[in-house]
């Protein structure tokens, strides 16, 4: 139960962090992965996008939403 709660809350810092790098791109870098800002919260909630395979920081998931 501990190691549950544990990987929920990496998953959500990890979400989180996602989040924000994606906001703080302008929108011609969002253009150039084939996503807009007002896409961000949609594509971050679908849960085969958050797989924890993608490296930390890295949007590989998403250019092939």
């Amino acid at each position: 139960m501990f190691r549950r709660m544990l990987n929920r809350l990496a998953e959500y810092r990890r979400q989180q962090r996602a989040l924000e790098e994606l906001y703080s791109l302008d929108d011609r870098s969002l253009a150039d992965i084939g996503i807009t800002r007002s896409e961000i919260p949609y594509l971050m909630s679908r849960h085969d996008l958050a797989a924890p395979a993608a490296p930390k920081g890295s949007f590989k998931a998403l250019r092939h939403a």
